[in-house]
């Protein structure tokens, strides 16, 4: 099932599996995971797009080894607030997961995502080379602690 309320989805997915972080790309998904807790999202690794079939298999092989229980999608948002042609793309993709099979899907705005995971590896002082072979599970993993951090602090307010 998918999600628009990010609230909705958190009710909605067992309360002590993980959840799955994506960064949808056009050559790439990166894909981070969090801890049983969620708490801490951890960048896990760069799928190459090639066919659907062969990408919601591998992802639905690591939802099943890492007994997941929701997908985070990131949402490339315009920087207006607006959804442009990228983030169409990122709902069909959702929708077509869902048809593959029904499990949890939100999303998450992802503006700037990959801008805070470039500034961190530039920090980290990491080559050029290994930037571009973990840029998309470093973004990932910004995504999903940024829906990880908004779930979180729903609880604490109650």
């Amino acid at each position: 099932m998918i999600y628009e309320n990010i609230l909705d989805f958190a009710e909605s997915i067992s309360k002590d599996k993980a959840l799955m972080g994506l960064d949808l790309g056009s050559k790439t998904i990166g894909v981070a995971i969090s801890d049983s807790l969620k708490t801490v999202a951890t960048p896990l690794n760069t799928i190459k797009r090639t066919k659907f079939s062969e990408e919601v298999t591998t992802l639905f092989k690591l939802i099943s080894e890492r007994d997941l229980s929701g997908i985070i999608l990131g949402l490339p948002k315009n920087m207006d607030g607006s959804e442009g042609a990228r983030c169409q793309s990122t709902r069909a993709f959702a929708r077509n997961i869902n048809k593959f099979q029904d499990f949890p899907i939100t999303f998450w705005d992802e503006r700037l995502s990959t801008v805070a995971a470039e500034k961190a590896l530039l920090e980290a002082d990491i080559t050029r080379k290994r930037r571009s072979e973990v840029i998309d599970h470093v973004a990932a993993s910004y995504i999903l602690q940024g829906a990880l951090d908004r779930m979180s602090h729903n609880k604490s307010v109650k």
